[in-house]
């Protein structure tokens, strides 16, 4: 009996290397000083900014939502790109503070830029979350499944806050953060050096569910909570070890990295990082948390619309970025600046 011929499948290529097109960016409209949230914790300025290097922190006004956050930034990354929202294959919405389980953000913001077909999904992974969804735009461009991949970071993370918390509530801010990811002649995104382990995931955490407050709503609206001494030590050594092998994956040393961007979550943590990397002196370090605070999945593309802002850069710098948080998760790449 003869076996029956069948076709080969087709597979869709792309091309070799991609970059980042475009950046946009958009804080809080309100700065939080440390003076106005000193009170409920029983505590002071001098001694936030000597544990956490935050003098103010932005946070949305009464009617600005995480959309219209993430729609500001996303519209922002295109003009930078030259792009308008059609010419968008795909769109990435890195966020936890996205409160309704369904529809997620990233078909409602695909639809507010005008990107409309485009297939719109959101991830799910805290303040590393950003850099997770440049690994995937990366391999999407590279996979010939799309052209022009919209990233954003965005989380309003005040409703999340409870005043009277020393953990982690007087670190968080809001915002949102955009890039534009597309093809490139030379290669622009370094690979991803990335992983999780839950079973730490007890050191960064929500009070209860939202199914517990649901029944028991005594309970009161769910916060987030940390146990920072223990985050401290593992920011600062095994996310400092991922930093190391994302610059060794991207085929360089210490030495070749120009400007550090790490998740703006505590500048202590950002200076001890440094230290372990054994940077060069000359390296720009972003250190955006001062006076945006902690914005998780939107901290990187904010703190590197800082440095632009600044005069600290000005593009084609070769970047080291790398996000950590609750999960336990992480995820580091060197990216060329645009």
């Amino acid at each position: 009996m003869t076996t029956p011929t069948r076709p080969t499948l087709a597979q869709a290529t792309g091309p070799a290397h991609t970059r980042i097109l475009g950046l946009g960016a958009a804080r809080g409209q309100l700065a939080v000083t440390n003076d106005e949230i000193a009170g409920p914790i029983d505590s002071s300025d001098e001694w936030i900014r000597q544990r956490t290097g935050i003098a103010t922190r932005a946070r949305a006004a009464e009617g600005t939502t995480l959309m219209d956050l993430a729609e500001t930034a996303s519209r922002a990354a295109l003009d930078s790109a030259g792009l308008t929202g059609a010419e968008i294959d795909a769109v990435m919405v890195s966020t936890m503070t996205h409160f309704e389980q369904t529809p997620a953000a990233a078909p409602l913001l695909a639809d507010r830029v005008g990107a409309t077909p485009a297939p719109a999904w959101d991830i799910s992974a805290a303040c590393a979350g950003y850099c997770y969804a440049i690994a995937q735009a990366d391999a999407l461009v590279r996979a010939g499944a799309a052209r022009h991949v919209l990233v954003v970071g965005a989380d309003r993370l005040s409703d999340f806050v409870d005043p009277t918390d020393r953990s982690i509530s007087f670190l968080l801010g809001d915002g949102a953060g955009a890039v534009v990811v597309g093809a490139s002649p030379t290669p622009g995104i370094g690979p991803t050096v990335w992983g999780s382990d839950g079973s730490r995931a007890g050191l960064i955490y929500q009070t209860h569910s939202y199914l517990q407050w649901r029944d028991d709503p005594t309970l009161g609206w769910p916060t987030l909570r940390q146990e920072g001494p223990s985050v401290y030590k593992w920011a600062t050594r095994r996310v400092a070890e991922v930093a190391q092998q994302a610059i060794v994956a991207a085929g360089l040393t210490p030495d070749d990295i120009e400007v550090f961007i790490p998740h703006q979550a505590n500048n202590r943590i950002v200076d001890q990082m440094v230290r372990q990397l054994e940077l060069p002196g000359s390296v720009v370090v972003a250190h955006d948390i001062v006076d945006t605070g902690n914005t998780s999945a939107a901290s990187i593309p904010l703190a590197t619309e800082r440095l632009y802002r600044d005069g600290q850069v000005s593009g084609g710098e070769l970047a080291l970025q790398i996000g950590f948080g609750a999960g336990l998760v992480y995820a580091a790449q060197v990216v060329v600046l645009p």
